[in-house]
């Protein structure tokens, strides 16, 4: 992973105005059906307008040199939603990859899928896939998409991977640490989110990284997905930068 050792720089030329940037920032992109029904336009035009939001969100972070960017695209939860809207969502993400996928290899974007990948249509699993492929060996921004992801899936997915290496005799069951639960994950290779925001007013995490997110800071918008723009990140950034982060312990005042 090619990191920039002037992020802050960066962040000021990008006209970001926060210091201590996050590595790894998490979105919840929440609101985009509330933000259509609230024009008296259709949901799948939320869907769309997010999508665009999505894309000055990627841009931003690349310009201010954040690391990782993780987004919540869909949920294994999703799947219960209507179909005809589960099919324009579907066919969004074809032409996301079709549109957009040339343009984030160019800009030496890494795409990384995290989810259940085992009853994924063919179809979109290719798309994933080819994403994943292309920019394997670019050294930019990594861009995890959590596509069919659920955390508790997710944990019970590594639980699985590790009772089959105790069973087959590669792993003493006293050697299931908290850094091998890590590894057995999804993420395992990345930080844990320094911050995870969520749009739309909601403050919940939705089965979203609960084991990565253990000493994350949260920054819940009122803005719907669609209305997230540039100054709205720099906000969250703000934000964060004047936490103090205690992992447990106490800060130096406190001392």
């Amino acid at each position: 992973m090619n990191v920039s050792p002037d992020r802050n720089q960066q962040a000021h030329a990008a006209g970001g105005s926060c210091e201590n940037l996050p590595r790894h920032v998490a979105f919840i992109m929440d609101g985009n059906g509330r933000w259509a029904t609230a024009r008296g336009l259709p949901r799948t035009e939320g869907h769309r307008q997010g999508l665009e939001a999505l894309r000055g969100t990627i841009r931003h972070a690349g310009k201010l040199g954040i690391e990782v960017v993780t987004i919540y695209s869909f949920s294994s939860e999703n799947w219960n939603r209507p179909q005809t809207e589960v099919s324009f969502l579907m066919g969004l993400l074809r032409r996301f990859v079709q549109r957009d996928l040339s343009e984030l290899h160019d800009a030496n974007v890494r795409i990384r899928v995290i989810g259940g990948r085992e009853d994924l249509e063919k179809g979109i699993l290719a798309l994933l896939e080819e994403a994943e492929q292309l920019t394997r060996n670019n050294t930019g921004l990594n861009l995890v998409v959590a596509f069919n992801y659920g955390a508790r899936a997710e944990i019970a997915r590594a639980a699985r991977k590790l009772s089959l290496q105790v069973a087959q005799g590669h792993l003493n069951s006293e050697d299931i640490t908290e850094d091998a639960i890590s590894q057995a994950l999804d993420t395992y290779g990345l930080p844990d989110p320094d911050l995870i925001v969520r749009t739309s007013g909601e403050m919940r995490l939705s089965n979203f990284l609960l084991w990565q997110a253990a000493y994350s800071e949260f920054y819940f918008c009122e803005k719907h997905w669609p209305d997230f723009d540039e100054a709205a990140f720099d906000e969250a950034l703000s934000c964060f930068s004047n936490r103090q982060r205690r992992y447990g312990g106490l800060d130096a005042e406190a001392l």
